[in-house]
């Protein structure tokens, strides 16, 4: 399954479109290394998403084409959610 496709699946990211945009901005990773939106998902991945201040990581557990609302988050579990402090320029 496509990146993009999953993360709007799992409602990590609410819009396809918008994981996409976050994808191409190098904002999302695939264990370890920076993921384009068509880069294929392996149950067990593990998928590090920046929004912000706040890093999401987690593991995918199942692959499913349509998922309804209150299974969504059966799709992955929460390894770790930080929040990165911002960095003061002088």
């Amino acid at each position: 399954m496509r990146l993009d496709k999953f993360l709007k699946l799992s409602r990590i990211i609410k819009r396809r479109t918008l994981s996409k945009e976050i994808s191409e901005a190098s904002r999302v990773k695939v264990n370890g290394k920076v993921a384009k939106p068509a880069t294929k998902v392996k149950i067990g991945d593990e998928i590090e998403v920046s929004f912000g201040r706040t890093i999401l990581t987690v593991k995918v557990l199942m692959l499913k084409d349509h998922v309804l609302k209150d299974e969504a988050s059966s799709l992955y579990e929460i390894i770790k959610e930080e929040k990165v402090e911002e960095e003061t320029i002088y």
